[in-house]
């Protein structure tokens, strides 16, 4: 009997191999695959678990990919859950947020969890690493996975499926223990060689590699006000009874959206005033105050309501932009790949800059310059300012927490605010929703509604951005003197049809069709919501759908 046949290409070699070879033996005749745990198959990532059942073209990936390591990651959830299990029989695990180089979660057993029991569910970890057991993939009816998860005590799991519309789910398993993390998984437990879990009073800390060092775990750094803001966020979500997606889901198909969201806006508007408030409190003091976050935080709306805030406190900020600072273009330093780095430092003039701030904070009126990015020079347009005792003056930008952008104004005279997504809503206890993706999904729909990209562009750029979020922005976050979350427990509700349409027009021809296809599973999960009536013209999610009182 004749095989069918199908032609893989791995760069320039060309195989025929019979039609539903799994990716895994295939990775298993190929010397490029060495070290890799996932692949690119025709745009599409898959894991080794998958069969290739037409011509395609296939590379190998290994954990300093950013889909490899998501892969790793998922997989060491997968690995703890089904330890923790084994040795707190009957304990459920709500993985929560990540934290430093590492995931931080907590564990409801019927006795407080202490630094031993962390231990030992490492130590079980160790041991099923040993053993290397094969992750495996399969689809199963709808019904078998509520059997499945009900043997197993996944209510919240179970709760996610009576929303999902289809016939059959995807599972994963390794020996007795069954989940789906929404992404795919390595190809056995032996890959995950490098982890560590720490006890972080009353949860863990699971770390694991960066991309950069994918063989070595990082030195653990201490993010305690990173930690208090997630606490916040999930303290407040549990009073208002929206712990994770299903519970969204339920809240808007009963007509709850219009209140949900005048109270999430409400709660912005409460932590937006005290921090004003509290600037107010030290207006003698404080004469800069320095704005930073990741892209598409909502930096530019909060520094508006900040503003509206700290005139009812009887105070009129000014702000002055980093932009008209850059240096000449010709003197604006490069990238390792020769390119102009402008989110460098030394893209800014830090010595003038430095000395207008001197001089206005000491009442000095000042000529401000404006940059041309036509000509790629500094232009003097007779633009001058002056301020007085009650108007501190607001700079937002990458590098506002970096007191190198700051160096002649003493410390005591700044405030500095760090404003970040940080989301703590979760599909179900195991799959958190990470920050970087809402950050992603707002970003897309703002570059497609005011900058005429679409989301091939913004995927794209995506890893450019993060690269600079980690070498200008992430390492200053806890010099901060408050952070502000700028998500909104509604807002994926919201963003879903516009992003949607967006990354559907992404094709399995584009290099970004893995990533569209991640995004819109994720997105599959919410309700979507098209009326935004209930939605107020100054609230952050406004600045990317479009309607900012602000603009």
């Amino acid at each position: 009997m004749k095989k069918d046949l199908i032609t893989v290409i791995l760069d320039q070699q060309e195989l025929q191999v019979e039609k539903g070879t799994l990716v895994g033996d295939l990775a298993a005749i190929i010397p490029e695959a060495e070290g890799a745990v996932v692949a690119r198959v025709n745009n599409d990532i898959m894991g080794y678990q998958f069969p290739l059942l037409e011509d395609c073209r296939v590379q190998f990936l290994n954990t300093n990919s950013e889909d490899g390591m998501r892969a790793y990651r998922a997989s060491l959830v997968f690995l703890f859950v089904r330890a923790a299990l084994e040795v707190l029989p009957g304990c459920t695990v709500h993985i929560k947020h990540s934290l430093n180089n590492g995931l931080y979660g907590e564990i409801d057993y019927s006795q407080p969890v202490i630094e031993k029991d962390v231990r030992a569910i490492e130590e079980r970890m160790r041991e099923l690493v040993d053993e290397d057991i094969p992750f495996e993939r399969r689809t199963v009816p709808v019904a078998e996975a509520r059997e499945i998860y009900a043997k197993q005590g996944f209510a919240d799991k179970i709760r996610l499926l009576e929303q999902y519309n289809g016939g059959e789910v995807t599972l994963y398993n390794f020996g007795w223990f069954h989940d789906y993390l929404s992404t795919v998984l390595v190809a056995s437990t032996g890959v995950l060689q490098h982890f560590k879990l720490r006890y972080y009073l009353p949860g863990f800390i699971l770390e694991y590699p960066r991309r950069a060092h994918p063989s070595q775990i990082q030195e653990y750094v201490e993010q305690g006000k990173l930690f208090n803001v997630f606490f916040k966020a999930e303290r407040w979500q549990r009073n208002i009874s929206i712990p994770d997606v299903a519970s969204l889901n339920d809240c808007i198909r009963r007509g709850g959206f219009g209140d949900l969201v005048r109270v999430s806006e409400a709660y912005h508007e409460n932590q937006i005033r005290d921090i004003a408030q509290q600037i107010s409190k030290e207006r003698d003091r404080l004469r800069i105050i320095l704005i930073a976050g990741p892209s598409s935080s909502g930096k530019t709306t909060f520094a508006q309501r900040l503003s509206v805030q700290l005139r009812v406190e009887g105070l009129w900020p000014v702000a002055i932009g980093l932009d008209d600072y850059f240096v000449d273009r010709e003197h604006t330093p490069l990238d390792e790949d020769g390119n102009a780095d402008f989110e460098a430092l030394e893209a800014i003039d830090i010595e003038l800059f430095n000395e207008h701030l001197t001089k206005l904070i000491q009442g000095e009126e000042v000529h401000i310059p404006t940059f041309d990015f036509v000509t790629g020079t500094r232009k003097w347009n007779g633009k001058k300012l002056q301020v007085r005792p009650d108007q501190p003056i607001i700079i937002e930008g990458i590098h506002g927490l970096n007191d190198k952008l700051t160096a002649s104004i003493p410390k005591g005279r700044k405030f500095k605010i760090y404003v970040s997504a940080l989301t703590n809503l979760n599909l179900d206890h195991h799959t958190r929703i990470s920050t970087t993706d809402v950050r992603m999904l707002r970003r897309l729909i703002r570059d497609n509604q005011f900058r005429g990209h679409d989301a091939k562009a913004t995927i794209e750029r995506w890893p450019s951005v993060r690269r600079g979020e980690h070498r200008h922005i992430f390492p200053f976050q806890e010099d901060a003197d408050v952070m502000f979350n700028s998500t909104l427990v509604y807002e994926l509700a919201v963003l879903k049809p516009l992003a949607q349409e967006l990354l559907e027009e992404i094709t399995p021809a584009d290099p970004q069709y893995s990533e569209a296809r991640r995004l819109l599973r994720f997105l599959s999960h919410f309700y979507a919501v098209s009326d935004w009536d209930d939605i107020p013209c100054n609230s952050i999610l406004q600045e990317f759908i479009g309607g900012s009182c602000f603009e």
